[in-house]
């Protein structure tokens, strides 16, 4: 009998054939095992972008900047300690969602499902509340939410994609700017008066 080997995955003994060609694997789970390490793909610098390890993108703040400088904003309402870009601001902890939004509010929201829930609060609060409500979203023009909430307010879609939280790429997604009103109607615009931050889309 020729003496046991290693299988190259769990390491288990793997007793060798006296003929043939010898085996790698104790099992059809560590052949699959490696065959997956084989044909994994190379995590691209923008996957991050795409997975939902994080729904937090903060704002470039000059882009914030020129926003403020139009609307002049008292609130942010889905903002990290770190990022916010208003004095007055809620956390996570805070679950802005439960709060009332006073005065001209800037939404940057998390960018996973709980997006709807967000630009429903955005929408309600413009009409009860709110003078105002700018909101940062993608341009998902596919979504129940966009149809549902962003068509009812001022749409702005900017031209370029924007850089994220001082990223050095552009996002892979298309932006927009929903603006809410209180008593206003309904409007679709292409912008590109803001120009900082923005990367012309391929």
């Amino acid at each position: 009998m020729s003496r046991p080997g290693r299988c190259n995955i769990c390491r288990v003994a793997v007793v060798r054939p006296p003929t043939g060609r010898p085996r790698r694997y104790c099992s059809d789970a560590c052949r699959m095992v490696a065959y997956r390490k084989r044909h994994r793909r190379p995590r691209h610098k923008l996957a991050v972008l795409f997975s939902s390890k994080t729904v937090e993108w903060s704002t470039p703040q000059d882009f914030f900047d020129e926003l403020n400088a139009e609307f002049g904003f008292d609130l942010d309402p889905c903002a990290t300690v770190e990022n916010a870009k208003c004095a007055r601001y809620f956390t996570m902890a805070d679950n802005g969602l439960a709060q009332p939004w006073p005065g001209r509010v800037f939404m940057n929201p998390p960018y996973g499902r709980a997006v709807a829930a967000w630009m429903e609060k955005a929408s309600l609060s413009a009409q009860t509340t709110a003078e105002l409500v700018v909101c940062l979203v993608p341009a998902r023009t596919d979504t129940r939410w966009w149809h549902d909430y962003a068509m009812h307010g001022e749409v702005r879609l900017l031209r370029g994609r924007l850089k994220f939280g001082g990223a050095s790429a552009a996002a892979p997604f298309p932006s927009a700017l929903i603006i809410f009103r209180n008593g206003s109607g309904v409007s679709i615009a292409t912008s590109d008066r803001y120009e900082t931050d923005l990367e012309p889309a391929a």
